[in-house]
């Protein structure tokens, strides 16, 4: 069996957009020129072919033998060894709760749940970070196609893939792994305010 198919398989036999697998052409351009992500305000993707890890420079360095005791196997697998979780079997993919998910390795703020939408693809999808530096975007062409892994900037974690077929404001959809993350709720006083975006998706979304 390819490697392909492999990768199909933790779809559940779900629908695979092959276009978003493969990535718009458009999107191939991320790096060849500023992007912009609107919100009310400006953000700047964080361009850079390769991340804070793979160049060693991270902020912040863990051991490999620190993260083993700290992680469970499959959060090591998924942000040390850019794995992937099983679809629809991670914690956070049905989560609905307020607060702030954070990188699981190192507690950088990534996502804030009022930007978390059911993208139908079966990991948790969110339509913007909570600040554009906390997230290195990179080239990824394995299985045979070309994606754009997510990755936090201050740990060189693995996150998941960011595609651009997300709902509205920003158009942008970052398909991340349960396992990387961690979720701080919201303070109960803040409890009753916002909440977590329901924005319809189209199903049949590209796997990580």
């Amino acid at each position: 069996m390819s490697a392909f198919n492999l990768l199909h398989l933790v779809t559940k036999s779900q629908p695979v957009a092959l276009r978003a697998c493969g990535l718009p052409s458009a999107f191939r351009n991320l790096y060849h020129q500023r992007r912009t992500i609107t919100d009310g305000s400006s953000h700047d993707l964080k361009e850079n072919k390769r991340s804070c890890r793979d160049k060693k420079d991270c902020k912040v360095v863990f051991s490999q033998e620190e993260l083993r005791k700290r992680l469970t196997p499959l959060q090591y697998h998924v942000t040390q060894e850019k794995g992937t979780e099983s679809a629809f079997e991670g914690e956070y993919t049905h989560h609905k709760a307020q607060g702030i998910y954070k990188c699981v390795v190192c507690g950088t703020p990534l996502f804030k749940s009022e930007t978390k939408f059911d993208s139908n693809s079966g990991w948790p999808s969110f339509y913007d970070v909570i600040s554009p530096d906390a997230i290195t975007l990179t080239d990824d062409f394995s299985y045979g196609m070309h994606r754009i892994e997510i990755s936090c900037s201050r740990c060189g974690a693995h996150l998941g893939h960011i595609f651009d077929d997300g709902p509205r404001p920003t158009g942008k959809r970052y398909c991340t792994n349960s396992a990387s993350l961690s979720f701080k709720p919201a303070e109960k006083s803040n409890a009753g305010e916002g909440s977590s975006s329901t924005s319809p998706a189209p199903t049949g979304k590209a796997e990580l």
